[in-house]
């Protein structure tokens, strides 16, 4: 029924003529009877019902809830069901990436919400489950290298000085912290400290010991569990301070274990300076569905191949506008593309991606069976779902075991690998591939699969960027407005907003105890500053 509603409201392919509408329905229908089975099979319909019932209660209150995130995008029973807002097929994602009945885990719909409006879905989840059966969950902050240095040498009471000058010696990198011996290992003045001072010996020693031991509990940014009975009977609770609801004392991982269930709610502000900018459209009687929004708009291109992307979800970086100006998208798959490649890793296929689709180099293709796989990439493999599909074309792979084959390559386990290549290059020989040929694109797609991009993501987030761009195009003072105002805390931002509204021509009016409104306001073309 969703999905015949979601046909029939013309967002796929309403413009074909009777027989053909009739063959892509048949299609859809296939792909979701697929979908089903597997998601009742693996007992996950409960899940889906779950978010698809905040979700429309959400929308049903005018909160606005993002197209998609991560890999849910690609399933089309989360589309028809409204949990997302991305047709899966139109878009080429794939349901296994986000579920495999081989690889049994928990799905993970992260779900985004409009920041301001984000606390009120979550007091709807505590009526509709009960609140002793929804929960926070806890987090625990370890010590890590800087912070153990940090933490004895105030006990040891050494001079604050002398302390800071030593946790500055220990690299600084956030998403791969660096052990305090791989830095003395690394830095000849570190060993030399700790043999001409006893104290700073001494320091070094107990904060190795102490390190990676748990400092502190936090709560998860974003998620929470739901129970089927009072939590009080599957975990110990715990109360935070900083908030008026329970919090489990397990952590995520653990608390998967009990059989709870993890539900993420993420306020995302992209989604507040949309709901504001058409708001702001409804006080002149325009409205805009946002979510059904023309994909190939001239003006919008024209914008973002000259990289006035300020402001523009995702692109507004100056490398970002950079590689709009160089790239100039022309369709929304560019869009998804540019999101993917701009990340480290993928990067370095970036100069290859602009020269084949500028036309000043020939995109290459590892073999004519996968060319429409790559095609809109312009030969450039960028992701997750590409290494997937060449596995199934070239090779024979089933999705879920491609799904496999991607993440054994993503993992480099050397055992692994020698088993995949042996099946891939089998797979391949059966259909008439040479041999050296296939070992070859084996190890190109390994490569890729490294770091290739979850396209179901980057689809679902360029959805927004798309939106977000068409809205500065269109209606730039309302737009420009709105992002003013939900940044209006941030005064770096709100002089480079102000900047930007001047560079396109909108007046911006000083504040006025007599014009002025609380937030940044829309007054006769131009913007007025708020109070």
């Amino acid at each position: 029924k969703g999905l015949l509603n979601r046909i029939n409201k013309g967002i796929s392919f309403n413009d074909l003529d009777k027989e053909l509408y009739q063959k892509k329905v048949n299609e859809y229908k296939q792909r979701l009877n697929y979908e089903l089975k597997i998601i009742i099979k693996m007992g996950f319909a409960g899940y889906f019902l779950i978010v698809a019932d905040f979700i429309k209660w959400a929308k049903s209150k005018n909160i606005p809830v993002g197209p998609g995130r991560g890999s849910g995008a690609g399933s089309l029973v989360a589309w028809s069901l409204t949990i997302t807002d991305l047709d899966p097929i139109k878009f080429g994602l794939i349901f296994e990436r986000f579920l495999n009945p081989d690889r049994i885990s928990m799905p993970d719909f992260d779900i985004d919400f409009c920041q301001e409006r984000r606390d009120e879905v979550i007091e709807y989840v505590k009526e509709r489950y009960g609140e002793d059966r929804v929960a926070q969950i806890i987090t625990f902050g370890s010590l890590q290298a800087r912070a153990a240095l940090r933490d004895v040498g105030r006990v040891l009471q050494l001079p604050y000085n002398q302390v800071d000058k030593i946790c500055k010696m220990v690299p600084y990198n956030p998403a791969n912290p660096v052990k305090l011996e791989e830095a003395i290992k690394s830095d000849d003045r570190f060993n030399e400290l700790i043999q001409q001072d006893d104290t700073i010996k001494n320091l070094i020693d107990i904060s190795i010991k102490l390190e990676g031991l748990y400092r502190h509990a936090s709560t998860h940014a974003a998620g929470l569990v739901i129970s089927d009975k009072p939590l009080i009977e599957n975990v110990p609770l715990y109360k935070d301070p900083r908030s008026d609801m329970p919090v489990t004392q397990f952590s995520m991982k653990y608390a998967e274990l009990t059989g709870l269930v993890k539900f993420d709610f993420l306020g995302l502000k992209t989604l507040t300076v949309i709901e504001k900018t058409i708001n702001f459209l409804k006080n002149k009687n325009i409205i805009i569905d946002i979510n059904n929004l023309p994909l190939d708009d001239s003006k919008t291109f024209s914008m973002l191949q000259k990289g006035e992307s300020i402001g523009v979800f995702q692109l507004e970086s100056s490398g970002m506008r950079d590689l709009l100006k160089e790239s100039k998208p022309s369709k929304f798959e560019d869009l998804i593309a540019l999101i993917a490649l701009y990340r480290p890793g993928p990067m370095e296929n970036i100069p290859k991606y602009i020269a084949c689709k500028n036309g000043s180099e020939d995109p290459e293709f590892l073999h004519k069976t996968i060319e429409p796989i790559v095609s809109d990439t312009y030969g450039v493999i960028i992701y997750q779902e590409q290494v997937m599909q060449i596995a199934q074309i070239l090779a024979g792979y089933s999705l879920a075991d491609a799904d496999l084959l991607r993440r054994a390559m993503g993992k480099k386990k050397p055992e692994e690998m020698a088993k995949q290549r042996g099946l891939f290059c089998e797979g391949a020989a059966a259909r008439g591939v040479d041999a050296a040929q296939a070992g070859e694109i084996f190890d190109t797609i390994e490569k890729f699969a490294g770091y290739g991009f979850n396209k179901s993501h980057s689809a679902a987030y360029g959805m927004i960027s798309y939106q977000t761009a068409w809205l500065k195009t269109m209606y730039p003072v309302e737009f420009m407005a709105a992002l003013l105002t939900c940044d209006g805390d941030n005064t770096d931002k709100v002089v480079r907003f102000i900047a930007e509204a001047r560079s396109m021509g909108i007046t911006v009016l000083p504040p006025s105890v007599n014009q002025s409104e609380l937030d940044f306001a829309v007054a006769d073309g131009a913007i007025r500053f708020g109070l």
